[in-house]
């Protein structure tokens, strides 16, 4: 696992130990970030299900501004800020240790830009969606990255928050949503 282009291109990123994190696959995030590339400079990224920050991190490297990660788990933040310090990515960044729900309903902050890739099958990537739409913490025409099973049905969002296209890439599928102006 490695960044792929930008200020910490080739910086390899290290990972979680056993099968409980998944880390996207270098050919969907390559995938994922022709498909944003216009919407990540100077932006404000959220990382919401962190694990070891590949994602963030990219995005970061690419000029975003400010990345904010949140995990659950002591030592997927541990390895997050681990990956910042070796990118010398850690001053855009922050990095919560905690619940994504808790994070969503107390976050005061909106993103242009938000990655969600929570564990398959969980209902998490629904109720994070949801949770975000009510609260509406995504900046006007900011995107919703999601990376779901192939065969997960994504929810319609509600105005002002629109469904765009699927991706597939195997037993992976990326959905994204945008939000209007």
């Amino acid at each position: 696992m490695r960044v792929i282009t930008g200020i910490a291109r080739g910086r390899k990123l290290k990972e979680l130990p056993g099968m409980e994190t998944r880390p996207t696959t270098d050919k969907v995030k390559e995938s994922v970030f022709n498909i944003v590339q216009f919407d990540i400079e100077g932006r404000q990224v959220l990382d919401l299900f962190g694990g070891t920050g590949q994602m963030g991190i990219e995005a970061l490297s690419r000029g975003a501004a400010h990345c904010t990660f949140v995990d659950l788990r002591k030592e997927a933040a541990a390895v997050i800020r681990e990956n910042l310090a070796h990118t010398g990515l850690a001053e855009h960044a922050r990095v919560i240790q905690g619940d994504y729900l808790a994070f969503l309903t107390g976050c005061r902050e909106k993103f242009d830009l938000v990655f969600l890739d929570p564990p398959y099958n969980t209902g998490m990537l629904e109720k994070a969606l949801e949770t975000i739409t009510k609260i509406d913490n995504v900046t006007e025409n900011g995107i919703i990255v999601c990376e779901s099973a192939a065969e997960a049905a994504l929810p319609e969002l509600s105005a002002p928050y629109r469904k765009g296209k699927d991706y597939r890439y195997g037993k992976i599928k990326i959905t994204l949503y945008h939000r209007d102006a």
